[in-house]
């Protein structure tokens, strides 16, 4: 017998992981086509900056594992980046796609009718932590009208450093396992939002997230059964790599 929860995410509470990364190449353009194809209203990306100080998005410190190039973020210019096969290594019905820059990514979802939760990487070769979300800031700024951001990270001061220039904007604390803390370190940044990953769920922790009025994401979740029984208990959206798995 099938399971059908009977409450769950609403659309807009669904974002596509990378775009919709089981179909197509993760943070590229295409993926973030599909996603859109499928119904998705936001997508998770990731970006951090090339050697000279483009914001690319992508998940690693190098090109290595998702294009037909090689080296670190760091010891690559934008250009260079930008000829890299990122499709191929996924299926070769994607070859030729690119691994696009923020900016260009911003352009497609404003196309595309997307909104995007920006997860800020920090690495080694960035040469400030200023720098980093001075770009992201300015990139956003240059958003379609219809396209809403959030931020995410795993670093608390990438989060306080954006609320520091778009405190309007929704802060999510990215966490494998929260720490016993984590509401002190929300009140520090400041955050109303984790986004944790789904194996350390618990309804304990989803109530008192509730009664103290913090949004909790799942990532990265694909199978819609293992989220059942925490949408009751104050689960309030999901981050997919296949966002047609919970639109239905």
């Amino acid at each position: 017998m099938t399971l059908v929860p009977s409450i769950g995410p609403t659309g807009e509470e669904i974002q596509a992981h990378r775009g919709a990364s089981a179909l197509a190449p993760e943070n590229t353009i295409a993926a973030f086509r599909t996603a859109a194809e499928q119904g998705a209203k936001w997508v998770e990306l990731d970006v951090a900056l090339s050697m000279d100080g483009k914001l690319i998005v992508i998940h690693d410190d190098s090109v290595d594992r998702t294009s037909s190039g090689s080296g670190s973020l760091g010891e690559l210019t934008g250009e260079q980046i930008a000829s890299f096969d990122a499709g191929s290594w996924f299926d070769p019905r994607f070859a030729g796609e690119r691994i696009p820059t923020l900016a260009e990514t911003l352009v497609a979802l404003g196309e595309l009718g997307l909104s995007a939760n920006v997860e800020i990487k920090q690495h080694k070769h960035h040469k400030s932590l200023d720098q980093l979300v001075e770009a992201v800031q300015a990139d956003i700024s240059h958003r379609a009208p219809g396209t809403k951001i959030m931020i995410s990270s795993f670093d608390p001061a990438a989060l306080t450093a954006m609320h520091k220039l778009e405190p309007d904007l929704e802060m999510a604390m990215l966490w494998g396992r929260p720490p016993e803390d984590w509401a002190e370190q929300l009140a520090a940044i400041p955050a109303t939002t984790i986004h944790m990953h789904f194996k350390a769920l618990s309804i304990g922790m989803l109530e008192e997230t509730t009664k103290r009025g913090i949004k909790v994401r799942a990532w990265t979740c694909n199978d819609p059964v293992q989220l059942v029984s925490f949408w009751g208990a104050g689960l309030g959206g999901v981050i997919t790599d296949n966002p047609k798995l919970f639109l239905g």
